[in-house]
C-alpha cells in the first residue's frame, strides 16, 4: 500500500507539474493565434502536429537533451499537453459571435475590455475542454516516465509485468483510470460552471 501511494503522488505531481507549465504556455499562444491573422495557420499547423506524436516518442526525442528523471519527464508531457489547449483556445475564441463583438465596441468599450468581459467568458467553456482532454493526456502519458526513471505509476505496472504479479498490474491500471475520470469529471464540472449564456 505504501509503494501504491508513493508511485499515486509521483504520478499526480508529474501530471500536475506539466498541466500547470502547458497552460502557462498555451493559453497565451491560443489567444495570440486567435488574433495572429495569416501567422495563424502556421502555428496551427505545427500545434496539430505535435497530437499525432505518439508519447514514447516523445520522452525519446526529449531524453538526450534532460537525461533521465523527473524533469524530463514533465518537458515530454508538456509537449504533448499543449496542441489540445492551444487549439481550443483560438477555437473558443474565434467562435465568439461577431455580433457581440460589435455590439460591445458600439457601448464604447476598449480592445482590453471587449477581450476581458465579452471574448474570454464566451471562449472559456471551450479552452478549459481543451484543458480537461490535456489533463487526460498528461495522466495517462504519465504512465511511461517510469521508463526514463521518474517514477509514477508506471513503476507499479511495470513490476507486475516483470515479477508476474497481477495484481500489482491491475492496481497500478486501475488507479491510473480512476485519476483520469476524476480528471474528466472535474473538468466536465468546471466546464459546465464556466458557460455563458447565449
Amino acid at each position: 500500500m505504501s509503494e501504491l501511494l508513493t508511485d499515486t503522488r509521483t504520478h499526480v505531481a508529474l501530471a500536475a507539474a506539466a498541466l500547470a507549465i502547458a497552460c502557462a504556455l498555451a493559453v497565451p499562444a491560443g489567444i495570440w493565434a486567435a488574433y495572429a491573422g495569416p501567422l495563424r495557420g502556421p502555428l496551427i499547423a505545427l500545434t496539430s502536429v505535435g497530437r499525432t506524436l505518439p508519447s514514447l516518442a516523445v520522452l525519446t526525442f526529449v531524453l538526450p537533451f534532460f537525461g533521465f528523471g523527473f524533469a524530463t519527464a514533465v518537458t515530454a508531457l508538456v509537449v504533448l499537453a499543449i496542441p489540445p489547449i492551444v487549439i481550443n483556445t483560438d477555437s473558443g475564441l474565434r467562435s465568439v459571435p461577431p455580433e457581440a463583438i460589435d455590439a460591445a465596441r458600439g457601448v464604447g468599450m476598449s480592445a482590453p475590455q471587449i477581450f476581458a468581459r465579452v471574448a474570454w467568458p464566451r471562449a472559456l467553456p471551450q479552452a478549459l475542454a481543451g484543458i480537461r482532454t490535456a489533463a487526460i493526456e498528461v495522466v495517462a502519458g504519465a504512465t511511461l516516465a517510469t521508463f526514463i526513471g521518474a517514477g509514477g505509476l508506471g513503476d507499479l505496472i511495470v513490476r507486475g509485468l516483470q515479477t508476474d504479479d497481477a495484481s500489482a498490474l491491475y492496481l497500478g491500471a486501475l488507479t491510473v483510470a480512476v485519476l483520469a475520470l476524476l480528471v474528466e469529471g472535474a473538468g466536465a464540472l468546471l466546464s459546465r460552471r464556466s458557460s455563458v449564456p447565449a
